[in-house]
């Protein structure tokens, strides 16, 4: 795994937790939120889980789920649920590299049948290494209704690698995401992961104008395209890019063909996007 990519990934964490610490301070502290009432629902203790960095899914009667990149039975993350009473229940604790992966950094979604889905940062049987250990590419798992836990894909490296973002599915089942390494050249990929468990990388980023790394979740338009982000890349560099461009949103459809919308300036639109994007009713994305 590129050392860029482990100490962005890193840094995005710790802006992940600033900012959700900003909004408590926010909710806690604005006269204009007074009304607001801050509730913890659940404190993790490391056994039940740690560091839980994806979204939450919510189901019809209001329990929430997720995952912890750490914690559990092995420290190596969990699946979990929690009720509105705050009654957490680990569903699944990964225990290894090759077996089950480690590591979820994105949230959950389902399949038509109520399964999950989600990708683990590491693990899998793919042969990327860190500190001189086997500890693989990520992985595309499921854990179906019953609570066990399948690994749909391993990622080898080539075809991508360290997917830190959530799953988007089609109507037929399809999965697509992004890696944030790895592809033809280890500036991550774009891909598809068919029901039978295909992969196949709609696109390999350069680090050029095409935009590198993308470390969030894809989001589809109403054609079924793909709209997502690249945290770098795109060309336009200032200091605060360290020449390497500021990030692109682009648009990418299902038989792999890209188009950049945006390449951030650095300047007042911004630069560096991590976060995924979202679409109004217009079709706008922000």
């Amino acid at each position: 795994m590129p050392i860029r990519t482990r100490v962005k990934s890193l840094l995005g964490k710790i802006n992940r937790s600033a900012a959700v610490v900003l909004a408590i301070a926010i909710a806690l502290c604005s006269p204009l939120l007074s009304a607001q009432t801050f509730t913890v629902l659940h404190s993790f203790t490391g056994a039940d889980g740690a560091s839980p960095d994806g979204g939450l899914s919510l189901d019809a009667v209001g329990t929430l789920y997720g995952t912890t990149s750490s914690g559990g039975s092995h420290n190596l993350g969990t699946i979990f649920k929690l009720k509105t009473t705050g009654t957490e229940t680990v569903l699944h604790s990964f225990s290894g590299y090759a077996s089950d992966g480690f590591g979820p950094f994105a949230g959950l979604i389902r399949d038509g049948v109520g399964n999950f889905l989600g990708t683990t940062f590491e693990g899998g049987n793919g042969l990327c290494g860190l500190r001189g250990l086997p500890v693989g590419c990520g992985t595309v798992f499921k854990l179906d209704t019953t609570g066990h836990e399948s690994v749909l894909y391993s990622f080898h490296g080539a075809n991508g690698a360290i997917p830190e973002a959530a799953l988007v599915r089609d109507s037929s089942g399809n999965l697509y995401g992004t890696t944030s390494s790895g592809g033809t050249h280890g500036d991550g990929t774009v891909f598809k992961l068919t029901p039978s468990g295909t992969e196949t990388v709609l696109h390999n980023f350069t680090f050029g104008a095409d935009g590198a790394l993308p470390h969030s979740v894809l989001v589809r338009d109403g054609s079924g395209n793909l709209i997502g982000a690249t945290y770098e890349g795109g060309y336009f560099n200032n200091s605060l890019c360290a020449g390497s461009g500021c990030g692109v949103i682009f648009k990418m459809t299902t038989t792999g063909s890209e188009t950049v919308l945006h390449r951030f300036t650095g300047g007042a639109d911004g630069a560096l996007p991590y976060a995924g994007l979202i679409r109004d009713g217009s079709g706008a994305r922000r």
